[in-house]
């Protein structure tokens, strides 16, 4: 084809030749239009894209020749009326039914679902105006040693505003000197006194509270279970208390686990080093910076789908963020007990595919043939799951219940493929764990 057009600049003895040549090259249709008592004409259909880049290179008035064609017409000599259209089968009755030609330069619009040009700015309009900067001061044995700052998002208008933990409440051995007092400041200007009703330090969420008597922008809770790598996601917040931050990028890691009693994210604590209970976090390649912390995290619907946490200090694009399922259950939690009650069962755990599976199969004939489960490596010592009877090795398909202090029934498999179908009475998890 661009041979084509190269040949096609060349011929300028002969409009008409050129004409017949673009649009035999484009796949185009050349036909006459003729009739007894009226001229000839004729008539050239042309791909849609074709007619852009000829639109472009040539010009309209160049295209159409003003040379006079021999034998056309009743008198022997004349210009023949010659129009355009798109490569389509067409007949002589649609000839006044073409659409009108667009303009090369109007950008295309994006198919649903797709990213376009102001995609991510849409996505960081809908949520920007909710998203705030917090301000603690701290202090050291009685020495005050600057501020902690951090970002927000206010997730109601009665002035609840989404945190970590971190941010708000004392974790290294410093004493806050504000009393639960913290300076809230909105990206139009506005600023607030805002009081810490509630945080889990387990997660590192925290619940901030201010009073407005004027309406306050607020943001809207999306869902984590729906992710996939490679989703494309934003971050917001106030990175050196400098307001209306927005990085993009993209999910790093993100999968379903079988049982819905457990997290639905793979990034589970233990990859990162940090001990105690399970926890789970989204990995994005937003640049995440110190005052992130406490940010949203939102899809390209606008849609806050997790808080930034936290950031990998000895390496670049490697941010994480809680799923906002995650903190819908929390503040649940909150709303109903006022904090955080998790249940304990004393099993070590971990999720089964296909391919650890087989692994474990070629090491022991006599595993349980299953595809997808949860394997019981541990259990610990006077917890309720070794009085219920879990052994090393069992394979959970099944759980019914996860209420602390309600027993609840629980289906293993164990080698030979025997099932059994155990009663286990959750503890409450010690917080410090």
């Amino acid at each position: 084809m661009r041979y084509l057009l190269r040949r096609i600049s060349l011929l300028k003895d002969n409009g008409f030749t050129r004409l017949v040549a673009l649009a035999a090259g484009g796949s185009g249709v050349a036909y006459m239009l003729d009739s007894k008592d009226s001229d000839r004409s004729i008539r050239f259909s042309i791909p849609v894209p074709l007619r852009y880049t000829l639109s472009s290179a040539w010009g309209t008035a160049d295209i159409v020749p003003d040379y006079p064609f021999p034998s056309l017409g009743p008198s022997g000599c004349g210009n023949p009326p010659i129009s355009f259209c798109s490569a389509s089968s067409v007949s002589a009755t649609d000839v006044n039914k073409e659409a009108p030609f667009k303009e090369a330069s109007e950008p295309p619009k994006p198919c649903c679902g797709c990213l376009g040009r102001d995609t991510i700015a849409n996505a960081a309009a809908r949520v920007g105006p909710a998203v705030v900067n917090l301000s603690v001061p701290t202090g050291f044995r009685g020495m005050s040693v600057g501020n902690s700052i951090g970002s927000g998002t206010i997730i109601d208008d009665d002035g609840t505003i989404l945190t970590c933990a971190h941010v708000v409440v004392d974790f290294q051995g410093f004493s806050s000197s504000s009393k639960g007092k913290v300076e809230v400041t909105l990206q139009d200007g506005r600023s607030f006194e805002g009081t810490v009703v509630n945080a889990d330090l387990h997660a590192d969420i925290a619940i901030v509270k201010i009073k407005s008597k004027t309406p306050l922008p607020t943001a809207k809770l999306g869902s984590s279970s729906s992710l996939r790598p490679g989703d494309w996601v934003v971050a917001l917040g106030c990175p050196l208390s400098l307001q209306n931050t927005i990085t993009a990028g993209i999910l790093m890691l993100f999968s379903t686990d079988f049982l819905s009693v457990f997290s639905c994210v793979d990034r589970k604590s233990s990859d990162l080093g940090l001990g105690g209970m399970r926890r789970e976090y989204l990995q994005t390649d937003c640049a995440i910076n110190g005052g992130n912390s406490g940010g949203p995290l939102v899809n390209i619907d606008g849609e806050v789908i997790g808080v930034n946490i936290m950031k990998v200090m000895a390496a670049d694009g490697l941010s994480f963020s809680v799923p906002i399922d995650s903190v819908s259950k929390i503040l649940e939690h909150f709303k109903r007990n006022g904090r955080v009650v998790r249940p304990w069962l004393g099993l070590k755990m971990l999720d089964l595919n296909d391919m650890i599976v087989a692994q474990l199969k070629e090491k022991d004939v006599t595993f349980p043939d299953v595809s997808r489960g949860v394997l019981v490596p541990m259990v610990s010592p006077g917890s309720p799951a070794e009085r219920a009877g879990f052994r090393p090795g069992d394979v959970v398909i099944e759980i019914m219940g996860d209420k602390v202090g309600k027993p609840m029934k629980v289906v293993v498999k164990r080698s030979k493929n025997d099932s059994f179908t155990l009663t286990v009475i959750p503890e409450e998890a010690n917080p410090h764990m």
